[in-house]
């Protein structure tokens, strides 16, 4: 019988307990045993995990073979510091992961090859490695954890692996450099702030595997011109594509049923969007500032839409809102100057503050016989509307709700009314007559400032409601 040499015993030990506590982070006790090698580099004393290297490291450095474990912020010092020297890092064939934070702050790092065997960099990696130009992820590399190449200024691009599934949280978050990517068809998910910020990055193809796109995860991309969206798409987070400036037209997949707040905020390239039909509800600020949106078709699923939903389209002529919808968010038109015509329908039953404000173009619009209070200043500075007939269902007239509607020449107000805000119809120089019915209690100070009634009517209101209404 030949018995094993004492290096092959070694060696089965070794791989007998590869299997056991291989954590990436660095114990005191493995620190106060640690082997160091001559450039000040601690090593674990089996020599299985490098632990932590000084802070003067400088140049070019080799990881030594055998080791597997990189561990956390091993080349990390401090929270915003790294080693500040080193240029090149070459890792061996044995290391299997990367550790969080590993060399992360490393700002003068231009050069590093991963291996084969890897199969995970840790959360913050490569953080703020802001000269590293480019890196090749090894196939064996199956998820890149958030923050991994996190504020790396100078990458131009990067090839993902086809066994990577999942791009966590701000994995290329501040990449300003990258211009190329390709996902592979194994992504599944695109965490949150995934590419906030890739502001060189111009087109993008999202695999079909992918289910979800997380909340900031292109905001800033402001290169962005072409994005094609699977059908496996069914979420996409809030703010999820905030100033992309250059993105034209987007089609999103019939599996998304709800457009979340700030989705496109500031996509001010965007002229054409087709909204599908399983979609019920426009969050807060989802379209605020899209100036070239024209014209878009809300599905009849749609129930709800959302404060600033729509502000500041100011190129938007032609809208349909369902008949599904309830209520209408504060500020949800305001400004859309370009807007001439609008049937709210039946099923909304209030209409929020400022919600039509600075419609100039606005020379029609027909209410709801469900409407029951018009916010405050909701058709403020309305100028181009002529006439408007409030539903019975209506039973207050919020501050300024008519401010500045300065072609404004008729009105009836319905029986059910009961206060009349501030400043209501304030500059609404072309009203000459006005009905107000005996149900009306209150009348805000300045409600009809410089409206233009006859003398008759004006003693009447004063002596109903007090001198403050016209002034």
């Amino acid at each position: 019988m030949q018995y094993p040499t004492k290096s092959e015993y070694v060696k089965a030990s070794q791989d007998a307990s590869d299997n056991l506590d291989m954590s990436t982070k660095a114990t005191d006790e493995e620190l106060n045993e640690a082997i160091i090698d001559e450039y000040g580099v601690k090593y674990s004393k089996d020599g299985r995990k490098l632990l932590k290297s000084p802070r003067e490291l400088n140049g070019t450095y080799s990881i030594k073979r055998g080791t597997k474990i990189i561990c956390d912020e091993a080349f990390r010092w401090r929270k915003i510091t790294g080693c500040c020297s080193l240029t090149d890092i070459v890792i061996p064939d044995s290391v299997t992961s990367i550790g969080d934070y590993a060399f992360a702050f490393c700002r003068s790092l231009t050069n590093i090859v991963i291996s084969d065997s890897v199969t995970s960099i840790g959360r913050g990696a490569f953080l703020n490695c802001r000269s590293l130009t480019d890196i090749v992820i090894p196939a064996s590399v199956t998820s890149i954890g958030d923050c991994a190449f996190a504020a790396c200024h100078s990458f131009t691009n990067i090839v993902i692996p086809d066994g990577v599934t999942s791009i966590g949280d701000c994995a290329f978050n501040g990449c300003s450099s990258l211009s190329s990517l390709v996902l592979p068809d194994s992504v599944t998910s695109i965490g949150n702030r995934a590419f906030y910020g890739c502001s060189s990055l111009s087109s993008l193809v999202i695999p079909d595997g992918v289910t979800s796109i997380g909340e900031w995860a292109f905001l800033k991309c402001s290169s962005l011109r072409s994005l094609v969206i699977p059908d496996s798409v069914t979420s996409i987070g809030d703010c999820a594509f905030i100033d992309c400036s250059s993105l034209s037209s987007l089609v999103i997949p019939d599996g998304v049923t709800s457009i979340g707040n700030s989705t496109f905020r500031r996509c001010s390239s965007l002229s054409s969007l087709v909204i599908p039909d399983g979609v019920t509800c426009i969050g807060d600020n989802a379209f605020l500032y899209c100036s070239s949106l024209c014209s878009l078709d809300i599905p009849d699923g749609v129930t709800s839409i959302g404060d600033w939903a729509f502000c500041h389209c100011t190129s938007l002529t032609n809208l349909v809102i369902p008949d599904g919808v309830t209520s209408i968010g504060n500020r949800a038109f305001e400004d859309c100057s370009s807007l001439s015509s609008l049937v709210i329908p039946d099923s909304v039953t209030s209409i929020g503050n400022k919600a039509f404000e600075d419609c100039s173009s606005l020379t029609d619009i027909v209410l709801s016989d469900s409407v029951t209070s018009i916010g405050d200043w909701a058709f403020r500075n309305c100028r181009s509307l002529t006439d408007i007939v409030l539903p019975d269902s209506v039973t207050s007239i919020g501050y300024g709700a008519f401010e500045g509607c300065s072609f404004l020449s008729s009105l009836v107000i319905p029986d059910g009314v009961t206060r009349i805000g501030v400043e209501a119809f304030c500059g609404c120089i072309f009203l000459g007559s006005l009905d107000i019915p005996a149900s009306v209690t209150s009348i805000g100070d300045g409600a009809f400032k410089d409206c233009n009634f006859p003398d008759n009517l004006k003693q009447e209101l004063i002596s109903r409601f007090g001198n403050k209404i016209f002034g």
